[in-house]
């Protein structure tokens, strides 16, 4: 049998595999990687050694039990995580957001790979024994480590179907935002509309314009204060209409 567990870095999932290998007489455990839930296992094991007394098959469900119980805190670190995402996106959808959003859901993905396999395996387990070696009383102990992987899956899925609403939230957002400079962007061009004109008007060469505009006062109070006085009645308009 091939199972697998999990460690969770940096928003990033690695799978380690295990190959257990039951006999009559023998089970062996392979893995490239060191082992932290056969670690405690064996210590369990060195504190009651009847624990490995019992039967071949009672101490292969003593591994696999630890073994999909290990995939229980990386499940916990990654809700964790996903509520820190989902906050970090509502304050700041930053690329840095998007990033970790991608990892955690590759790495979401790639946990319902492994536990949806491992699910089915074990669903068969609760009906037969393994081979010839298999104990039909063993099945209540499959039946256990079957419903651990059921609540991991469901898990997964509860993690994959939130990262998917926090990616449209940050979609929403960033769009949202870019709504939002658009609109104070067109609000700032629309200031320099009137006094665009204004200033062309009287800045026209024509005899009776130029005659009648002479004097400094006619500058200030016609042409600067029109100006202000249009630009306060626009702010005051967009302010109003909560468009700043």
């Amino acid at each position: 049998m091939v199972l697998f567990t999990a460690e969770l870095a940096d928003s990033r999932v690695q799978i380690r595999e295990h190959h257990l290998y039951l006999s009559s007489q023998y089970l062996v455990s392979v893995h490239l990687e060191p082992s932290e839930p056969l670690v405690g296992l064996r210590e369990r094991i060195k504190s009651n050694p009847d624990l490995a007394h019992r039967s071949l098959p009672y101490l292969f469900y003593l591994v696999v039990d630890h073994l999909v119980d290990s995939l229980f805190p990386v499940l916990e670190k990654l809700d964790d995580a996903t509520d820190e995402v989902e906050e970090g996106i509502i304050k700041r959808p930053d690329t840095a957001a998007l990033s970790e959003l991608s990892d955690l859901k590759r790495a979401v993905v790639d946990l319902r790979k492994v536990l949806g396999a491992q699910r089915d395996v074990f669903q068969r387990l609760t009906t037969r024994a393994i081979g010839e070696v298999g104990d039909q009383e063993m099945s209540i102990y499959y039946r256990d480590v079957y419903d651990h992987l059921v609540r991991q899956y469901e898990t997964v899925d509860s993690l994959r179907d939130l990262l998917s609403t926090s990616m449209d939230v940050y979609l929403s957002t960033v769009s949202n935002r870019l709504n939002l400079r658009i609109t104070r962007l067109t609000v700032f061009s629309t200031l320099f509309l009137p006094l665009t004109f204004i200033s062309g008007f009287f800045g026209m060469n024509f005899g009776w314009l130029v005659a009648h505009i002479a004097p400094a006062w006619t500058f200030w109070l016609l042409a600067v204060g029109i100006m202000a006085l249009t630009t306060l009645a626009q702010l005051f308009y967009y302010r109003r209409s909560g468009w700043i």
